[in-house]
């Protein structure tokens, strides 16, 4: 059995190792994973973002992601009942999902984004709400985001202006923060 292993292993290599060496092409960075911090994902999200034209690291593409935020909520209801409920700190998690563009020049690591889309929430709360009793399952956002990610690759950076339309339709100002890798 060892002998066999041992051929085994040995045609492996000799069958590997003549294989020709084909020059790497460039591969152009067009897609990014990465966490943010505050934004449409509430608190924290994971993210997925990509440009629908392949090749290319700007013009028109999407993302989509995962988040969490933590609120307290009445147990009798989303309102305060003058005292006569109990507050409970709860999660609501967040999808968010959306289009953007991106400006900027090809071969340079710096870019700018502007986008907007939705974030679904996984239950009805009065998130973003300035009266605080109108409750909703979607928000709505717009996010203009300073880009950093290197051509071939590699880790990134992202920040910005992220307004969100709350649950009751006002506009309410936010900021995002990420940090990921671009590929």
């Amino acid at each position: 059995m060892k002998k066999i292993f041992t051929l085994l292993a040995l045609s492996i290599l000799l069958i590997t190792d003549n294989q020709p060496l084909v020059a790497q092409e460039n591969v152009i960075a067009n897609k990014m994973f990465h966490v943010e911090f505050l934004g449409p994902g509430i608190l924290m999200s994971a993210n997925f973002d990509g440009r629908f034209q392949s090749g290319s690291r700007t013009g028109f593409g999407y993302r989509l992601g995962a988040g969490f935020g933590t609120g307290d909520f009445y147990s009798q209801g989303n309102i305060d009942l003058g005292g006569y409920g109990d507050r409970d700190k709860r999660t609501v998690y967040s999808f968010p999902a959306g289009i953007n563009y991106i400006l900027g020049r090809p071969n340079k690591a710096s870019s700018f984004e502007v986008g907007g889309g939705l974030s679904i929430l996984s239950r009805r709360v009065p998130i973003f709400s300035s009266a605080g009793d109108k409750t909703g399952r979607v928000l709505g956002y717009f996010s203009f985001m300073y880009r950093l990610a290197p051509v071939n690759g590699g880790m990134s950076f992202r920040a910005g202006f992220t307004p969100i339309i709350g649950t009751d339709g006002d506009l309410f100002p936010m900021v995002a923060i990420g940090f990921g890798y671009s590929f």
